[in-house]
């Protein structure tokens, strides 16, 4: 009785390595033989703007320019992504792979690099940069992300093109590259990843063509191309513009008229507009004109874009109201509102904001208060007194998002985020320990609660109060509550 023996030698990994390395550089080869219209002096010039990332920076630096905060995320996560990619190449890749670069005899001298890597060839740091970038700008912004992929395939290719890469080099590369975007997210989530922060939905007017919106705009806000843009997509909107002294006064004659209240302007206009809307039972409109724009983004509009599709489908949300009152002195607040340090800080920023720019203002009043020699504020808060360099109540719980609140995810929590820091010496380590601390935390320092509303007593006469940018005075008593879902705001729905 006999039976077949199959007595073939399975392949070494050695020979399938050989056949690989073998089918790389045949391509290699292709490459380097094959003549592309234009691609000789364009390939290597690219490959050299790519050097040390300058291209990818000038990139970035180019959409942080913009007013647009999708284009500043995109940007930051592409450098972030971009860091990471370098770092794992230059530490861990090409110290693992010892990998020569191929010889240039294929490579027409034009298409040469005038200085040559000395670096091991395997794998190719450009391609993972480039790849790197181009996916971390598309995981927070898919056109911008279709934007800058070619070029990034282009800066990969030209590593071949020049002859200082393997194209298996180049797609590990890559792949480590999109890789590292990847690892970015997992650690910083992107905004589709988060939760959605707007509810609970209710049904506004649909306004395809614009027709009831009257929109008032800040002139100082200076976003004149989000107006027009706005009044192209919905001709028949009814567009003011007007000073920001007379804002109350066209915010009151456009509700006498309107069947939605639209506003432009940073969160102080936006809170002159919320209060008409809240008096006359109007849904809110907010286009975002501001340097920081808080509401509107939290509720999920942070372009004209966004508006506009919101409007058009008559997609909405209920929110919650802050509101203060102390004596005769009472209002609204949508972000937050607060006592003590932060109310000083806004009323120097106010003073310089129109000489020097609101980011430097801020950064100027930062200094100028907290170095500045004073006493704490003295306070009378949960039935003893005490002093308080700092009372912050945001309207709906803050996620922390570097060293201050950032933002938050729900805007009818029907909680007040309380966070107070205690007096005593050096305020501004105080101040900097309780940012760090997470939003719930005790300590002898600072404390963060989330009520529904908080009674404060003992105010001094003349102790500034802010309230989404805008300063006043308040003494005595002060009470703070919510107004549970008070307010309409339109806002994009995800997509269904």
């Amino acid at each position: 009785m006999t039976a077949d023996v199959d007595l073939t030698v399975p392949e070494s990994g050695h020979a399938l390595r050989d056949r690989l390395l073998a089918v790389d550089c045949r391509l290699f080869d292709s490459v380097a033989t094959r003549h592309w219209p234009g691609a000789d002096h364009l390939l290597p010039r690219l490959s050299r703007s790519a050097n040390h990332g300058v291209l990818w920076f000038a990139t970035a630096t180019a959409l942080a320019a913009t007013r647009s905060p999708k284009a500043r995320r995109a940007a930051a996560r592409g450098v972030a992504s971009l860091a990471l990619a370098s770092a794992t190449i230059n530490t861990l890749g090409k110290r693992s792979v010892r990998r020569p670069r191929p010889l240039l005899d294929a490579v027409p001298m034009i298409r040469q690099l005038k200085r040559q890597p000395i670096t091991t060839s395997f794998p190719s740091g450009h391609s993972a940069s480039a790849a790197a970038f181009a996916a971390g700008v598309a995981l927070e912004s898919r056109p911008l992300g279709a934007a800058v992929a070619p070029v990034a395939a282009a800066v990969a290719l030209s590593r071949v093109y020049t002859g200082v890469h393997y194209p298996s080099d180049v797609l590990v590369g890559a792949a480590l590259g999109v890789g590292a975007a990847y690892a970015v997210r997992g650690v910083v989530p992107t905004r589709d990843q988060l939760p959605s922060p707007g509810r609970p939905h209710v049904d506004a007017p649909a306004l395809p063509d614009g027709q009831g919106l009257v929109l008032v705009a800040n002139k100082e806000a200076g976003t004149p191309e989000a107006v027009r843009a706005l009044n192209a997509a919905l001709p028949h909107a009814e567009i003011v513009e007007c000073e920001a002294a007379d804002l109350r006064a066209e915010f009151e004659k456009a509700a006498s008229r309107a069947e939605v209240l639209g506003v432009c302007g940073g969160d102080g206009t936006v809170n002159a507009a919320a209060e008409v809307a809240l008096r006359h039972g109007l849904p809110l409109a907010v286009l975002p004109g501001g340097t920081l724009n808080h509401f509107a983004h939290d509720v999920g509009v942070e372009d004209v874009g966004d508006l506009c599709r919101a409007l058009q489908e008559g997609d909405a949300v209920r929110v919650d109201v802050g509101h203060f009152s102390s004596g005769t002195v009472e209002g609204l607040f949508l972000n937050t509102c607060s006592l003590g340090v932060y109310p000083e800080l806004v009323h120097e920023r106010e003073r310089w904001s129109r000489r020097i720019g609101g980011w430097p203002a801020g950064v100027l009043a930062a200094l100028r208060v907290l170095r500045a020699d004073r006493h704490p504020l003295r306070t009378e808060f949960r039935g003893s007194e005490r002093p308080l360099w700092l009372l912050f109540a945001g309207n709906g719980t803050y996620h922390r998002m570097g060293l201050a609140p950032g933002r938050r995810f729900d805007l009818a929590d029907g909680r007040l985020d309380v966070r107070v820091v205690h007096g005593g010496r050096k305020p501004a380590a105080r101040l900097l320990a309780a940012a760090v601390a997470g939003p719930l935390t005790r300590s002898p320092v600072h404390a963060a609660v989330r009520v529904g509303r908080l009674h404060v007593d003992g105010i001094s006469p003349g102790t500034l109060l802010a309230y989404d940018g805008e300063v006043t005075t308040v003494e005595g008593e002060l009470t703070l509550k919510k107004l549970p879902e008070a307010l309409t705001v339109y806002r994009p729905l995800p997509s269904r």
